[in-house]
């Protein structure tokens, strides 16, 4: 039996399978038998445990992991959820009960928000789990540990279970809820974890199955033959030998050069994207240095920071995102005004321009640490619309003294008049998560909608063509930053459209860079035009398999 989800990375795994306990059951609504001040005393308790233990499990994981952990830890020290517990106590309740439902209410609220708080409500539960959990002397639903390697599967997966899990003993992983862009994929991503989430009918699976967890098509193969076994192995012995083989600048195989950057969330794993061969960086994020702060960071707190960025990768290429934040990720410094529909409000150059201090004080610490360090430092700003707002940052980049300025093509309205963009910018970098996002009108964050949120759409690949004819004719670069560019094959189709550089999580390097090596410029381009001429998204991956495998192979390769 064969079930579908959205793979992770293009990894396969063979093994048996594993299913992670379910969640605790609701506190039974009983009165307490303690007065509300002792009632209180072990609620808080029981809160200040868990965040410790979430900031330890946070330092121990480092890197994207650490940020998730670190927020969820910050969560459950609210002091608005601790008010309602406390408030629910008053009224006679447990602290188990009081927690439960006080949890919930939050949970329900960032829900109907949705966008970027609605995807926090998964992380919220499962804070209400572990504080429940100890509040009860009972332990927290975790990853199971059966003394032997074997595949995970869960309804979904929290962010400290798979930030820690031992990838010495878990093969794959599978969840039956989530989407791409949830913190299970991006940790799982992130760790090079070979995962399928969103897989809804993999609850038929079984403690003990055998199962062939295949990323790279998407698939889940339950009871699979000898055959299927023995190819699978194959094919994850050919991907270790990629992995181990000498890193060299990416290129097709006619010698076009095609950088291969990462994408950064901090400077601290700056080191291990260039041990994985990172030709720079493509999209680092600066987010970390303000979300969870009640003030702006200081112009010398953010050039620190910078510094240390750009010092890691001297001579080569750093795109510095400014800050992406508004009404869907709500800072009291910038904007925190409550928007019936945070996606489309209030958020990124729309945001900065609103409160253009904060951005004048972030290009001023760019501008310090570039003078401070050879990288070449480009900068971009995120959800551009219009040729206005172009103008408006790349003149007051210039103002400031940073020399290449460019924009976020993350909206179809700055794909297509993309020739005036770039007539303004310096270069563009598509963000391919929120152009499918906005192009698909389909929330990125929400399960029920991921089926939608596939950048192989033929209509977002028309928009990505848009902005690659663009920059061909203009001279202007085109590079790509969201997740579409760790696809090795999705990666060849984007260079076949006119994309010049591709950034990705630093784990896809390897297959990415062993991908490209396989295909021409011509080769390129004609999968791409395959692609294009598809009715949806699964119709364009197969045709641009099928016209992958027509291509000539170069001499030592072998087409996937």
């Amino acid at each position: 039996m064969e079930f579908r989800g959205t793979g992770i990375g293009q990894g396969v795994a063979v093994g048996p399978v594993v299913r992670m306990a379910e969640r605790l059951p609701e506190p039974v609504d009983r009165p307490s038998h303690l007065d509300p001040a002792r009632e209180e005393e072990r609620a808080r308790a029981s809160v200040s445990v868990v965040a410790d233990d979430l900031q330890r499990k946070g330092a121990q994981a480092g890197g994207a992991a650490q940020d998730v952990l670190e927020a969820q830890a910050m969560m459950a020290e609210d002091p608005t959820l601790m008010d309602d517990v406390v408030k629910r106590l008053a009224d006679g309740k447990t602290a188990e009960r009081a927690v439960f439902e006080a949890f919930a209410a939050f949970r329900d609220l960032l829900s109907s928000m949705g966008g970027y708080m609605g995807e926090r409500a998964a992380d919220l539960d499962d804070v209400s789990q572990r504080v429940v959990a100890h509040l009860l002397k009972v332990p927290a639903p975790g990853v199971p540990n059966p003394g032997h390697r074997f595949v995970l599967v869960a309804r979904d997966l929290a962010p400290a279970d798979t930030a820690l899990l031992d990838l010495t003993q878990v093969l794959g992983l599978v969840t039956i809820d989530g989407g791409p862009t949830s913190h299970t994929a991006i940790l799982a991503r992130e760790k090079s974890i070979v995962a399928i989430v969103g897989a809804a009918d993999a609850t038929a699976l079984a403690d003990g199955d055998t199962v062939i967890v295949d990323a790279e098509n998407d698939l889940v193969v339950q009871g699979p033959d000898a055959d299927a076994v023995a190819a699978a192995k194959e094919r994850i012995a050919e991907r270790a030998a990629r992995a181990a083989a000498p890193i060299t600048p990416g290129a097709l195989a006619d010698g076009t050069s095609v950088p291969l950057l990462a994408n950064l969330g901090s400077a601290d794993g700056a080191a291990n994207a260039v041990e994985l061969g990172a030709e720079g960086v493509g999209l680092f994020r600066t987010e970390f240095l303000f979300l969870d702060a009640d003030r702006a960071p200081s112009v010398r707190e953010q050039q620190e920071q910078y510094t240390r960025m750009l010092s890691a990768f001297p001579g080569r290429k750093v795109v510095v995102r400014v800050l992406d934040a508004g009404a869907d990720k709500p800072l009291s410094f910038l904007n925190d005004a409550e928007e019936e529909n945070p996606a489309l409000g209030l958020r990124g150059i729309r945001a900065l321009r609103h409160a253009e201090v904060i951005l004048r004080e972030q290009l001023t610490a760019l501008a310090a640490a570039d003078a401070a360090t050879d990288a070449d430092l480009w900068v971009m700003a995120p959800m551009i619309a219009t040729v206005d707002e172009t103008r408006y940052f790349t003149d007051l980049c210039r103002e400031l003294g940073l020399k290449t300025a460019g924009v976020m093509v993350e909206t179809p309205s700055a794909a297509l008049i993309a020739d005036r963009v770039l007539g303004v910018a310096d270069f563009a970098s598509i963000g391919t998560n929120d152009l499918t996002q906005y192009t698909m009108a389909a929330d990125r964050l929400l399960g029920t909608v991921a089926n939608l949120q596939d950048p192989w759409a033929p209509a977002v690949l028309r928009l990505v063509a848009e902005v690659g004819a663009a920059g061909g004719r203009l001279g202007k670069p085109v590079g790509i930053c969201g997740e579409a560019a760790a696809d090795p094959l999705l990666a060849v189709v984007l260079v076949g459209l006119g994309a010049t550089t591709l950034s990705m999580s630093p784990s896809a390097l390897a297959d990415v860079r062993a991908s490209l090596a396989r295909y021409t410029r011509e080769d390129a381009e004609r999968i791409a035009r395959a692609a294009l001429a598809a009715e949806g998204a699964a119709e364009a991956k197969q045709a641009a398999k099928q016209a992958a495998e027509s291509a000539p192979t170069p001499t030592g390769t072998t087409v996937p």
